[in-house]
């Protein structure tokens, strides 16, 4: 029997929707998202302020495809912001869950059915990636997000959530659209971990599947726009914020857990 992986169509669902925000990303993008129409229709994108040309080759494929959406945003917001400004106008057309990717070719565009399958089962729950790292990723990447990944299991009592910062993954647009609206941070870098640990606080509860994650050098034409110093400087604040929210949670996410129940705390 054939897999889902493998179907050589792409899907269709008018629930659920592949969303890749995409800030100067350069050709990778082209590639990154003819790869997820391979597998799923239908697939957004949200050019977030980019000022390489990819906004214009974008819409060009989307005029040739019904099936892919293009969002140009006039300024840069950060990857929260794009993804806010996609799931926002994706719930206005009935869509109820997304997948998000990066457009650097980073994901694993061949597991998005296996991604899929798992949210629609269990749609009350997001659908984490576990990412499996190659040669081809730096050390001090690998490393380093053992602390942040740490902290969001402090936070949220080993809820389950595995790698905070792997952003391949499924949520449930209502749950993560009131957490948003909700307070100002999550529009940046810090948006995949913050999202993590706040959905889990609401009760929605994490499934980890294993994914495999490929770095790009830029001969390879790779493009990456992590600044060590301004992004950990912005994950220590969020997880000052998160720490304190646990803080004030600790009594029942303890309850919780001993309940077995997935309150929202």
């Amino acid at each position: 029997m054939q897999s889902v992986a493998s179907m050589s169509t792409p899907i269709a669902s008018s629930t659920h929707i592949v969303l890749i925000p995409s800030y100067n990303p350069g050709l990778k993008v082209d590639e990154t998202v003819r790869a997820a129409r391979a597998h799923w229709n239908p697939v957004w994108v949200v050019v977030d302020g980019s000022t390489d040309g990819s906004a214009e080759r974008l819409q060009a494929m989307a005029a040739n495809d019904p099936g892919l959406h293009v969002m140009v945003l006039p300024t840069n917001r950060g990857k929260g912001g794009a993804v806010l400004a996609g799931i926002e106008a994706a719930a206005g057309r009935g869509f109820t869950h997304v997948l998000t990717m990066d457009s650097d070719g980073q994901h694993p565009a061949d597991l998005i059915p296996r991604f899929m399958a798992a949210s629609q089962a269990a749609p009350d729950a997001m659908v984490l990636g576990r990412p499996k790292f190659d040669a081809s990723a730096p050390m001090i990447r690998v490393q380093g997000r053992r602390v942040s990944n740490l902290l969001a299991d402090i936070e949220t009592l080993w809820a389950g959530i595995g790698d905070s910062l792997y952003g391949f993954r499924v949520y449930p647009i209502g749950p993560l659209k009131t957490i948003m609206r909700s307070q100002p941070w999550m529009r940046r870098f810090d948006f995949d971990p913050e999202a993590a640990v706040r959905l889990c606080w609401a009760g929605v509860r994490p499934i980890q599947i294993e994914a495999p994650v490929r770095y790009f050098g830029a001969h390879e034409g790779g493009v990456s726009h992590f600044n060590y110093a301004r992004d950990n400087l912005l994950l220590s604040w969020m997880h000052l914020r998160l720490v304190a929210g646990f803080g004030v949670r600790l009594p029942l996410l303890a309850a919780r857990r001993v309940l077995g129940r997935n309150d929202v705390v």
